[in-house]
């Protein structure tokens, strides 16, 4: 359901919340990957701080803030994006709540402080800077898919620089990409302790997978069952929406 916004833009309703979130046709809509990772990582419930890298329109600290009372700071390097973001927070009354940084993810620790985050979190472009030239596309909707301003390396080492001993890091990539997910973890000093691989219905191949991991932990990975976005008649899965 959507509510009448400014020309180019819309204030949708997020399913199954009471909140409200400002998208663009000019720009790019939230994908069902933040929700999926607003539901699977593991946040603290009465304090802390939590970041999101590469935030877009802030679906991931709207969600967050249902689960948590911590402070969220969201960071979102395009303009136009992180503007849509703050109107969100502005429409939901969650402005002592949550933060929005326009700026690049990469100075974050910097304008924040080092190791003060609990827990970071980042739904990051999938795709190579060398992928991205062979495809005509709006160029807000290419930074947010490929790495032309960030690639994994960049957020992972963000994510130590920004945690607290122990804090956690958890993203939601590609299955092709897991080996190198795992190992930059680990040379960052990113334990991977949970794994959650999401297929679009059962019988399907995983096309996403959710990892997280802890700044300094013990060795120990656990592998969760699969999620299935999809039930047999097309719908979304309550899993989906409600991350149980």
């Amino acid at each position: 359901m959507s509510l009448q916004s400014n020309a180019h833009e819309r204030i949708d309703f997020i399913p199954r919340t009471d909140l409200k979130i400002v998208q663009s046709d000019l720009l790019f809509p939230f994908s069902i990957d933040s929700v999926l990772l607003a539901h699977f990582a593991y946040v603290p419930i009465q304090r802390g701080l939590l970041a999101d890298l590469c935030t877009g329109n802030g679906i991931i600290p709207l969600l967050l803030s249902q689960r948590s009372k911590a402070a969220i700071v969201g960071v979102e390097l395009q303009q136009e994006v992180a503007r849509l973001a703050e109107r969100g927070i502005q429409i939901n009354r969650l402005e002592e709540r949550i933060d929005i940084y326009c700026g690049d993810a990469k100075t974050l620790p910097e304008h924040i402080g080092r190791h003060q985050c609990d827990v970071v979190t980042c739904n990051p472009p999938y795709f190579s800077r060398e992928a991205a030239r062979d495809v005509k596309m709006n160029p807000h909707l290419a930074i947010a898919r490929h790495e032309l301003m960030i690639n994994l390396e960049d957020v992972v080492q963000t994510a130590a620089l920004l945690l607290r001993q122990n804090g956690k890091l958890a993203l939601v990539h590609r299955p092709q990409r897991l080996a190198e997910i795992l190992a930059v973890m680990s040379r960052e000093r990113i334990e991977p302790k949970r794994l959650q691989f999401v297929h679009p219905r059962p019988g399907k191949a995983a096309n996403m997978v959710l990892v997280e991991g802890a700044k300094d932990g013990k060795p120990g990975l656990n592998v969760l069952p699969p999620i299935f976005v999809h039930e047999a008649d097309g719908s979304y899965a309550d899993e989906v929406w409600s991350g149980s």
